[in-house]
């Protein structure tokens, strides 16, 4: 139990460093430019609001598979295959928690009063330097709603997760699947235990969030 649990807490960890990495600039990006394209990448973005994560994690699986186009590329790398993986699950998480990264992230961009980045650019600040010493740090709340929503998604993530890493004890075994074999057990104790320990997760990142950024919550429609 507590090395699935271990596990989700990894992975969830992993994933938020990640798409922060990933979600502030692209973020930026959608808020800040117009080009071709740019409505399809904001439909792409929010798919996995709507999308079965079965049928998520099923195309995340043929890409990662031995014959799919990152299982191969990882293979001649790294000589161990992607699926059924630690860093296979990674992969699946990126895409099904990415939404909830860049979405509060979107928010707080706009929400930037537009005197400020003048006044950045009037100082000679452009691109990622501006991006970074002013952006960022007047959008501390958007980063941390989007680390908060994308933590306890991850850690409550099932089919997605399921399709791409099975459910390798130890390796890819996470939390939300226990859970589910010890019902289909009859593991009355070990389930109750594993579902209070998720939801105890969940209520604390939720609390320390909506404590820290009540308005940003109140605004982020998931």
């Amino acid at each position: 139990m507590m090395a699935a649990m271990w596990i989700s807490l990894k992975l969830a960890a992993v994933t938020t460093v990640l798409l922060l990495m990933v979600g502030v600039p692209l973020a930026w990006l959608l808020a800040r430019r117009r080009f071709r394209g740019r409505a399809m990448l904001e439909v792409m973005i929010a798919l996995p609001l709507v999308l079965p994560p079965t049928v998520l994690g099923y195309y995340v699986l043929l890409l990662t598979a031995p014959a799919g186009l990152l299982g191969r590329a990882w293979q001649a790398l790294f000589d161990a295959s992607l699926a059924f993986s630690f860093s296979g699950m990674v992969v699946a998480s990126l895409l099904y928690s990415l939404p909830f990264a860049v979405q509060p992230m979107l928010q707080a961009y706009r929400a930037l009063p537009g005197p400020w980045l003048e006044l950045g650019r009037m100082q000679g600040l452009q691109g990622a330097t501006l991006l970074r010493r002013v952006v960022l740090p007047a959008s501390r709340q958007g980063m941390l709603v989007a680390a908060g929503l994308v933590f306890a998604h991850t850690m409550g993530e099932f089919g997605a997760i399921l399709m791409v890493g099975g459910s390798i004890p130890g390796e890819t075994r996470v939390a939300s699947i226990a859970l589910f074999e010890f019902v289909e057990m009859g593991n009355d104790r070990d389930a109750a235990m594993l579902a209070l320990m998720l939801l105890g997760v969940s209520v604390l990142v939720l609390s320390l969030v909506y404590r820290r950024s009540p308005a940003m919550m109140a605004d982020v429609r998931p």
